[in-house]
């Protein structure tokens, strides 16, 4: 997965939004003001998702290229390395997954706007 298809597909989600709020090469994709990934994107080499606390912990002990989130909640965010190791398959449902945590902690009002939208 590259820049540019991380982008597409953050973006294909619903609600979904960038910004670069860390500065000019972190972009940061939200849903509600609220982060679910996020990718240098000068050095496209990892991204972040946010994960189930104890998956996270099952992905890092099965793949070497996941590991706890750099600069994030070590706890609730993983490090995932973009060099081809990992299909993309595997990282587009690893984003989704973050997602959907993030959408399931928003008020069940905004959560109803999402799934109508």
């Amino acid at each position: 997965m590259n820049s540019e298809e991380l982008r597409s597909f953050c973006l294909s989600l619903k609600g979904a939004e960038e910004k670069m709020p860390f500065g000019d090469s972190t972009l940061v994709f939200f849903v509600k003001e609220k982060m679910f990934c996020l990718a240098d994107i000068v050095d496209f080499d990892s991204i972040n998702v946010k994960c189930d606390p104890e998956k996270a912990v099952l992905l890092r002990e099965q793949y070497e290229e996941v590991t706890p989130g750099y600069h994030m909640s070590k706890k609730h965010w993983n490090t995932v390395r973009t060099n081809g190791l990992i299909s993309n398959k595997l990282l587009e449902e690893w984003i989704k997954d973050s997602y959907n945590l993030v959408v399931m902690g928003l008020p069940r009002k905004i959560q109803q706007e999402l799934d109508e939208a």
